[in-house]
């Protein structure tokens, strides 16, 4: 604001010294009153440009659950019980967010605080206390006293007039950086990028202080709050780390496979007592926590905890994975009982599927790398249209994403997301796919298998069968005679894995091109979810974004990063096993509460399937995963139903 005032400065002493006679007229002094007008004018005018992008952006508010006092009456009054006990001003409100943190955050700007007074002045408001929902669900009520006694008492500090303002000041540059960030037009670009520029350096600037600012409220809270219920706030704190450590494998291990499918469990919270007492019992360190679940818990401080779960659920599939923001056909709740039958069963049957999809297409071995060329694969590779006589395949590339999120000190986020250009996506995936085919069809067959050892699938299947009514094989290929019959007969596990154990670069082909299917379906998945749920949708339903939040940034928190082709290779090759188990050996499909979908086999969970799966994804050797099926009485040669 100095540098922008400064030439007006100049010119106002300019003219008036001429006015008072000090400075003469003419000649030069003439020259430089016109020259400080001339850029005092613009100055100002970009001056005032900053500030109006700084004062009407909307500051990012922390996406959040509000818990109205209506609904959590015991809540509210603990609260306000807690501020009084540490003689600082209550929360104005509280809310919830799915994550295992807790904040006080500042909603007291025009766009998000109370109305103004009839004199025009808005009246003072206390901020937001956000809490964390695994806490009340996991935590009992005496350690979520003790453990939000250090955040009620930052509200002293918070009320302070110098802070507040402060606090304003900062999180307003922080949502004119992101208005600046997501200007259309050219018209609007270049001015904001200014406002943009102007905006990041005086954060720069004041970084620093800002931070010594907060150290020191933070410090003054700590130091208020340590006559309550210190010596319980310690326990509470392993709590905070045990609930996060259960938190992020219920997310990651179990929410994420039925988001991917269309599904959001609706009962995330209630989840995590189940994960963190099953963590409880794992680990060692662990170890007597469970004898808290006799106390009261916190979640009994809420009139509907069930409402308030389903809330904060879908909110957590919102920020995690980009879901919809209300439930819809395509979007529906799943509950923890229906869980293995719709989630867990569908998920195998969907992913063997598309493995038997992709090898399907593939080329025989005995292929020449001629007949591999670019010019074959259009169809299946780019995604215009199915191979004759095998399902589509597309390879249409991959997408690359990079989303970054970052809080100021009052708890605020941004977020961005890049992805590369569809035609460059799919001239790389295209290349990819082309290339390992060529390598593919190369690549020497397997030794036949010495005497004495299982036979394989096609050896088994001697007789070749006529292909089904209205099959016919892909110009320019060749089918062994076991193809010809598992085609016949129906998908079988049997196939499958002589497919991958036929030759040694079969699994990086079948990778290459898995990888590029689910690509594909993800990328069409992002545009009916873009299509659907817009920002606006978020605040109809009471959630509020602020400008800090990009609308084109969801998930705000991918919980995993992309998947290569070789996991992707093991996890529907252990699909396939698992359906081959449910349908010719009576295995049943289960939730672990840690680990995600699991295998039943006699009511126990075996977790001894991803190392024979890993010797033939890895290796090609497929004789530790037909030990495996002979000791689990599974039947490879029997047909597997797939969706």
């Amino acid at each position: 604001m100095a540098v922008a005032l400064l030439p007006a400065a100049v010119a106002v002493v300019l003219y008036t010294g001429r006015a008072t006679g000090h400075l003469g007229a003419g000649g030069g002094w003439d020259t430089a009153r016109w020259a400080a007008v001339g850029l005092a004018v613009p100055a100002l005018l970009l001056a005032a440009l900053v500030a109006a992008v700084i004062a009407r952006a909307r500051p990012a508010l922390s996406p959040s659950v509000p818990v109205s006092e209506e609904s959590a009456p015991d809540l509210y009054r603990l609260v306000r019980d807690l501020a009084e006990r540490l003689e600082v001003p209550a929360p104005s409100a509280i809310a919830l967010t799915p994550d295992c943190d807790s904040w006080l955050e500042d909603r007291t700007h025009r766009a998000t605080g109370p109305p103004r007074r009839t004199d025009g002045r808005r009246e003072p408001q206390a901020p937001v206390l956000v809490i964390g929902s695994p806490f009340l669900w996991w935590m009992r009520v005496a350690e979520l006293r003790a453990l939000l006694a250090p955040v009620v008492a930052g509200t002293g500090p918070s009320a302070h007039p110098d802070i507040a303002a402060a606090r304003r000041f900062i999180r307003g540059l922080d949502a004119a950086v992101a208005v600046s960030s997501r200007a259309k037009g050219p018209l609007r670009r270049l001015p904001m990028r200014f406002v943009g520029k102007v905006a990041r350096l005086l954060l720069r600037s004041c970084r620093d202080h800002a931070m010594i600012m907060e150290r020191g409220v933070a410090a003054a809270a700590s130091e208020r709050a340590q006559g309550v219920d210190y010596g319980l706030r310690i326990v509470a704190q392993e709590q905070v780390g045990l609930a996060y450590a259960g938190w992020d494998r219920l997310l990651t291990r179990v929410a994420l496979p039925a988001w991917r499918m269309g599904r959001w469990p609706s009962r995330l919270d209630a989840g995590v007592v189940s994960a963190l007492t099953e963590l409880s019992r794992r680990d060692r360190l662990a170890e007597g926590f469970t004898s808290r679940l006799g106390e009261r818990p916190a979640c009994d401080l809420l009139e509907e905890p069930g409402a308030i779960d389903r809330a904060a659920s879908l909110l957590a599939a919102r920020l995690f994975h980009g879901g919809p923001a209300e439930p819809g056909p395509d979007w529906s709740p799943v509950g923890w009982q229906q869980y293995p039958e719709e989630v867990v069963d569908r998920k195998w049957r969907l992913e063997a599927a598309r493995l038997h999809r992709v090898l399907d297409a593939l080329p025989a071995a005995d292929l020449s790398a001629a007949d591999l060329s670019a010019a074959d694969l259009p169809a299946a590779d780019q995604g215009t249209g199915p191979v004759p006589g095998t399902a589509a395949v597309t390879a249409a590339g991959t997408a690359s994403g990079t989303a970054t999120a970052a809080s100021t000190a009052s708890g605020t986020a941004t977020a961005s997301g890049t992805a590369s250009g569809p035609a460059a996506a799919t001239a790389a995936g295209t290349a990819a796919v082309a290339d390992t085919a060529r390598s593919y069809a190369r690549a020497p067959a397997r030794t036949a298998p010495a005497p004495g050892t299982r036979p394989t699938a096609d050896a088994a299947l001697t007789e070749a069968t006529p292909l089904a009514a209205g099959a016919s094989s892909a110009p320019g290929t060749s089918s062994a005679p076991g193809d010809l019959a598992a085609v016949a007969s129906g998908p079988t596990l049997a196939w499958v894995i002589d497919r991958l154990a036929r030759d040694n670069r079969a699994g990086d082909l079948v990778a290459a091109r898995l990888g590029a299917e689910v690509a594909r379906e993800e990328r069409e998945e992002a545009a009916r979810q873009a299509a659907r749920g817009t920002v606006a949708q978020d605040a109809a339903a009471g959630v509020a974004w602020g400008d800090g939040l990009a609308e084109s940034g969801l998930p705000l928190f991918p919980l995993q990063p992309p998947r290569t082709g070789r996991e992707l290779l093991a996890d529907h090759l252990t699909a396939m096993v698992c359906c081959a188990a449910v349908d010719t050996a009576g295995a049943a499909p289960g939730l672990d509460w840690l680990d995600g979908p699991a295998l039943l086999v006699d009511g126990a969970r075996r977790a001894d399937l991803g190392v024979p799966v890993l010797s033939l994804v890895d290796d090609g050797d497929a004789e530790p995963l037909r030990g495996w099926l002979t000791t689990v009485g599974v039947r490879p040669e029997k047909p597997v139903r797939l969706v």
